[in-house]
């Protein structure tokens, strides 16, 4: 918009206030010709004509109800400014077993799911990092409205996890400015839970439930490196015999179960959205 434009925007109100003090003039003229025809029978007092004249200021003070100071500062809002509230770093870990044998298994399932999270979040594809831990690597170019989440998969045989989880998290942790601190969570396959279901647990020293993975997580970073279990249930076969049990978490999913593996990825999202408000 130019100044002239501004200007006349402004103006406006301002020539309706003086049509209206005109109108109001002119009504109160008569008003004061009346006093005034009424105070011939006596004497006529110049105060009181005085007071008549001035009172039409006080009752014409309306300015404030148009309040056209907006347009004066355009850009300005006079709201309470909202903060953002910080968000923590996560590093998101899963547990499985390495190599193309295992790839897909339920077992494996942690890897299955923070693979298609990378692909939610529009990460790009995992790469090896020496420095942590040996593991598979994946982060966003730019932290934004994703969060500051690092994803990293084990590249250890899953009751050998905890070593390079331990080793990932000392990394990565030295990247944490100073004065703040991050969050370190574990995904993996749980048995028992029905297909696709995912838990969260927060509670430190909880039991293992009998999985490797997490029993080797917990003797290595126990009493140091609080983490969060996301577990995705794999469901169970119906016999209990350990042999049979053992097959059916190394074989291969099925169409339909990988689905639904894959399918959970935005509860986990919501989850780890969560997590990262500490």
């Amino acid at each position: 918009m130019s100044k002239r434009t501004v200007k006349n925007a402004t103006a406006m109100p301002r020539e309706g206030l003086a049509k209206e003090a005109q109108a109001q003039g002119e009504v109160e003229d008569e008003e004061v010709a009346k006093v005034a025809s009424k105070a011939q029978r006596g004497k006529r007092s110049r105060a009181a004509t005085v007071e008549e004249e001035a009172r039409p200021e006080v009752t014409t003070t309306t300015e404030p109800a148009i309040e056209p100071v907006a347009l004066a500062k355009p850009g300005r809002s006079t709201s309470t400014p909202m903060t953002t509230a910080r968000t923590l770093p996560l590093l998101v870990c899963s547990i499985g077993n390495p190599g193309s044998t295992y790839a897909n298994t339920l077992h494996s399932a942690g890897h299955t799911v923070l693979n298609k999270l990378a692909e939610r979040l529009g990460y790009g594809p995992f790469h090896k990092e020496r420095e942590l831990g040996n593991g598979l690597v994946n982060r966003p170019a730019i932290t934004g409205s994703t969060g500051d989440w690092t994803l990293w998969q084990s590249t250890s045989y899953m009751n050998e996890s905890g070593k390079g989880v331990r080793a990932a998290y000392t990394a990565w942790s030295k990247h944490i400015p100073v004065g703040e601190e991050g969050r370190l969570v574990v995904v993996y396959d749980e048995l028992e839970k029905p297909l696709g279901v995912v838990t969260v647990r927060t509670a430190q020293g909880a039991s293992a439930k009998g999985h490797n993975g997490l029993k080797s997580i917990m003797a290595s970073v126990a009493g140091n490196v609080p983490f969060v279990r996301i577990g995705v249930g794999i469901g169970r076969p119906v016999s209990r015999d350990s042999e049979e049990v053992a097959r059916y978490v190394l074989r291969k999913m099925e169409g339909t179960e990988r689905a639904k593996i894959e399918g959970c990825v935005e509860e986990i999202v919501a989850k780890l959205r969560v997590i990262e408000k500490g």
